[in-house]
């Protein structure tokens, strides 16, 4: 494919869908693996400092948050860009709604605006808490780095942080349980043969991200 119909193809509806999908993806792979990294809080203070403490002291962070920045933004822009085009070839809503589809009888997928706006909210608000809240401080065998076990645990004691905290996660749940199933459809492997499949995998992949992001602020909030 030359570079010309490369960009053609990336600038129109079906590229616009396979780019949506991309970064989707991207995003369902990093709120996967940081569920699974923050689970460390449940082994002990250490090995959760110590993990974030990996994570952020080398370069390789910076280019991680510069992959995340622009597939997030990417994925907005897009969302906008399908959303207005599809308005402009359907300007009057059916008179009768077609059945059969997903999006069709579910009122998240309707609404993934709306939850997807209030989870770039908290995405916001949770950045300015965890990388630029207090900076306590710890040393592990030797090694001084940011207590970051103290900060969550004291934040997660606030009940209006954990109140807001649970109330993100519900609408993430909607949003990856929609998102990891219409991934497939971005990518034109959404057959009717592997509907009830991929609806259950989406299912199972939002409740177990989602389940492990609200074990943590629960176990905190009793036991720390």
């Amino acid at each position: 494919m030359t570079k010309a119909r490369a960009i053609h193809f990336l600038c129109s509806t079906i590229g616009k869908k396979y780019l949506m999908g991309l970064t989707g993806l991207v995003w369902m792979g990093f709120v996967a693996a940081h569920m699974a990294g923050n689970l460390l809080i449940f082994v002990s203070a250490d090995a959760y400092n110590s993990y974030g403490h990996a994570l952020t002291s080398g370069n390789i962070i910076y280019i991680a948050e510069t992959v995340l920045i622009l597939a997030l933004l990417s994925h907005i822009y897009l969302a906008i860009r399908l959303t207005m085009e599809n308005r402009r070839a359907r300007p009057i809503a059916y008179k009768v709604k077609p059945s059969g589809g997903e999006k069709d009888t579910n009122w998240y997928a309707k609404t993934m605006a709306i939850h997807g706006t209030l989870i770039l909210f908290f995405i916001v608000s949770h950045l300015i808490t965890f990388k630029y809240g207090a900076n306590y401080r710890t040393t592990i065998d030797g090694v001084e780095m940011r207590d970051l076990f103290r900060l969550i645990v004291e934040e997660f004691h606030e009940p209006g942080l954990l109140a807001w905290y649970f109330v993100a996660l519900i609408f993430l749940l909607f949003h990856l349980r929609h998102g990891a199933s219409s991934v497939f459809q971005s990518f034109g492997l959404l057959h009717p043969a592997y509907q009830p499949l991929i609806k259950k995998f989406a299912l199972a992949y939002a409740v177990i991200v989602v389940g492990g992001f609200m074990s943590q602020p629960i176990f905190v909030y009793f036991f720390k």
